[in-house]
């Protein structure tokens, strides 16, 4: 039967819901009796607690209890962990993370006290009143001013502020390529620190069941169970049964709400502690300066060419940002992740990366969006460019000369890639994108006084997040069919998506199915959201499910049939006896299931069955995006007047949805690229982009229309649905494409190095320096006689 759903762009289900207002989360959610708490966080980028004093603020109406990290000492709560394990040149140094902090501050925004009262007005009022006496230490905020000799120093375990140095790769390979190579392009970026700032600000909600001493967390998350996990084993030392993790709604997370966090731990010890529920709402001020933030990291890179512009090795040497404690799996954006990406589409015999964490006074940092997947691209696509221009190779040629194009495909660093649309997607964006008549449209710009430019980038995902999945599919009491998988949405459409795939395997509505999904009373495990891995990790284990099911609805069909199971087809939502018209519709199976007597001997009844799908296979999501954009020489502004995509992400199994999530993608790396930075007082650890007054995030006026095509020709065979993850590509791409388009702009002027974000004081400072520089060496060329003094 042909497929009736997938493929299709179907409205998203939960749209309804949500439009209507009743989507359901944990800051609105009803609790009788619940207590709200506050934070009260450290003004000091580093200091030395010196004295706390709560007997005030406690002694204030409607307050329940101030406790501080003595309170959580006394009760024997652990540390959170860091549970990343990397294989690394110096071992990964992990310090110690209390709820509350412990003797010394060492980020604005370090938790200090927990103020638990009948109001959140009260809370805070209490909070006002704490006394905590400390003595400012000196700090350090930039990873390469960290490491550096004479730095403050965060860690005593980590000297030089190093929590790691990871390598990866063939070092000698790479300067043997070096030594031989016809052109060596060397560049030096930073990639911003950025934040998710999501709509939703974190939240949590904690309760306790003292009859069944029972912990329940309902929070803002993308991963119940490995939150569930680390809650039990290093941070109550209770069996995991001991806790129930359940996440509502989530208004947006991008990797950010992925991670164990001390709020967590507050709201369920504060439950615990007195018998009441605890909920706490993250303002927007205080995200900023308690969830983890993104990127931040340093390279010098070099890639090696020969005389015919084939790439023969790249070298990547990086400095990682991770911030004054160890997130969750902090370290694996600038190691692990950007190594499985390195080198992007291109062929490049030999690769080597090495990368130092540094411990700063600034926030901890986590996997944003990509995960050093955009870390990679960033690097190899910039290098391009810049490599173009040296050598006088086309742009497009030069990449062109170079991609991938046998599949399977091992990388140098040990990824196997079993195909793309590499090649295609090259020559398909820049015709679409009109490059033959790009010099008209420039040459209009500099008749109204701007310079235009044209930026192509490719990019390459390796997506896959944790591996495996399960998913459970059944029969309900009221003849709806639930669903439920774990991962997790927090605005990609899984409710549509994973009943487009169900309706279609068992011939019936979409009508039918209710999609259910964080609890970790739902599934024995799951591995949530991140890295792209829903449909193809969580669709495989449907499909499993519902084959699953399948399997036992014909052995209970051929039972009522009394025919042999062999000879029971499936088609359409109905069970028939090959060869006669005897039959039997699904629905009807599954409510003869619920009576035993319809069943075959030893058969449990009910029709329902899960789906575990064991797997570490990857895909390959790839695209190349072409953006033009205009400068005005004179103010540094730049305005984005095109950009189109074309991307490769497999089987589509409903294309509007993938388009949209590669949409906002887009959007934000075009943020990263122009707007978004999080930046620190050198002196004090102070953050100057703690508000949305002074972090920018990319309005409407600031996108054009993106022209955006999606080819399923070629889907991947890591999984049975053949799709490839698409919630981060935009994100892995647009950085470099605005990027390459303004350098194209400027590259009359003489500006040939620009970091991001490239806001108008960036852009028109460049431009200042290469007049200057352009000047003074005119005039070094000039030989002082009478003729040349007016050079």
């Amino acid at each position: 039967m042909a497929d009736r759903y997938q493929g299709r762009s179907l409205t998203r289900l939960e749209d309804a819901r949500f439009l209507t207002g009743k989507g359901t989360y944990v800051a609105n959610a009803r609790t009788t009796g619940c207590l709200q708490a506050h934070v009260l966080r450290s003004p000091h980028g580093h200091a030395r607690i010196e004295r706390i004093e709560t007997t005030a603020a406690s002694r204030m109406p409607g307050v329940v209890a101030v406790l501080t990290e003595a309170d959580l000492a006394a009760d024997g709560i652990g540390d959170l962990p860091c549970v990343m394990t990397l294989e690394a040149a110096e071992p990964l140094v992990v310090p110690p993370r209390p709820a509350l902090a412990r003797g010394i501050v060492r980020h604005v925004g370090d938790p200090v006290a927990f103020v638990v009262a009948e109001s959140i007005e009260a809370a805070m009022d209490a909070a006002e009143a704490i006394e905590v006496a400390y003595s400012p230490l000196p700090c350090v905020v930039e990873a390469s001013a960290a490491v550096a000799p004479g730095a403050p120093q965060i860690w005593p375990q980590a000297p030089r502020n190093s929590a790691f140095l990871f390598r990866r790769g063939d070092a000698q390979a790479v300067e043997a390529a070096m030594a031989i190579a016809a052109h060596v392009i060397e560049c030096e970026l930073m990639n911003n620190r950025v934040l998710a700032a999501p709509l939703e600000t974190r939240a949590a909600l904690g309760k306790y069941d003292a009859r069944r001493d029972l912990m329940h967390l309902t929070y803002t998350g993308q991963a119940v169970h490995g939150i569930r996990n680390q809650l039990a084993d290093a941070i109550f030392h209770v069996p995991a049964d001991r806790l129930h993790l359940s996440v509502p709604d989530v208004g947006g997370g991008f990797g950010m709400k992925n991670y164990m966090y001390p709020e967590w731990v507050l709201v369920l010890w504060a439950a615990r502690r007195l018998g009441r529920p605890v909920r706490w709402v993250s303002e927007r001020v205080e995200d900023f300066v308690s969830s983890t933030h993104g990127r931040d990291h340093f390279s010098r890179a070099r890639l090696a060419l020969d005389a015919d512009g084939r790439f023969l090795a790249l070298e990547v040497r990086a400095g990682a940002n991770v911030g004054a404690y160890l997130s969750t799996v902090g370290p694996i954006s600038s190691t692990t992740a950007a190594a499985s990406a390195m080198g992007g589409v291109y062929a490049i015999p030999s690769i080597f990366m090495e990368v130092r964490g540094a411990f700063t006074n600034t926030p901890p940092l986590d996997a944003y969006r990509g995960a050093g997947k955009p870390e990679a691209n960033y690097i190899i696509e910039r290098l391009v460019d810049r490599a173009a221009r040296v050598t006088g190779i086309d742009a497009v040629e030069l990449r062109r000369r170079n991609m991938i194009s046998t599949f399977p495909h091992r990388t140098a660093m040990g990824m196997q890639i079993d195909g793309g649309r590499f090649a295609a997607n090259l020559e398909e964006a820049t015709h679409a994108a009109d490059r033959a008549g790009f010099a008209e449209r420039r040459t209009r710009s500099e008749r109204a006084g701007l310079l235009r430019g044209m930026g192509i980038s490719c990019f390459l995902e390796t997506a896959r997040g944790a591996p495996n999945e399960v998913a459970r599919i059944a029969f309900e009491a009221d003849n709806t069919i639930s669903l439920a998988v774990g991962t997790q949405s927090n605005g990609q459409g899984h409710e549509t998506a994973y009943a487009q795939v169900a309706a279609d395997m068992l011939g019936l509505p979409i009508s039918t199915f209710r999609f259910r999904q964080g609890d970790t009373a739902l599934l024995p495990s799951g591995g949530g959201h991140g890295g792209a891995r829903s449909m193809h990790l969580g669709g495989t284990a449907l499909v499993l499910a519902v084959e699953a099911l399948l399997d036992k609805a014909r052995r209970i069909a051929a039972h009522l049939l009394q025919a042999p199971v062999e000879r029971i087809g499936f088609a359409g939502g109905i069970f028939k006896v090959e060869g006669t018209e005897r039959s039997v519709a699904l629905e009807a199976v599954a409510l003869a299931a619920r009576d035993p007597a319809n069943l075959p001997d030893g058969m449990a009844p009910g029709l329902g069955a899960l789906g575990n799908n064991v797997s570490d296979l990857y895909t390959f999501p790839n695209g190349c995006h072409v953006a033009e954009v205009e400068v005005d020489p004179e103010t540094g502004v730049v305005r984005l007047d095109r950009y189109l995509l074309i991307d490769d992400f497999g089987r589509l199994l409903n294309p509007r949805l993938t388009l949209a999530q590669v949409h906002g993608g887009v959007a934000q790396g075009i943020g990263q690229a122009l707007l978004e930075h999080v930046v620190f007082d050198r002196d004090s650890g102070q953050s100057l982009s703690s508000s949305f007054m002074d972090y920018a995030l990319p309005r409407a006026a600031d996108l054009p229309s993106f022209d955006g095509r999606l080819d399923d020709t070629a889907p991947t065979k890591s999984n049975r649905l053949g799709v490839k993850g698409s919630g981060q590509a935009g994100c892995m791409a647009a950085p470099q494409t605005i990027m390459n388009a303004i350098l194209d702009a400027l590259a009359p002027l003489g500006v040939t190095q620009l970091d991001m974000p490239a806001t108008p004081q960036a852009v028109w400072s460049a431009i200042r320096t290469a007049s200057r520089e352009g000047n003074a060496m005119a005039a070094s060329q000039c030989s002082p006689t009478t003729e040349d003094v007016a050079c």
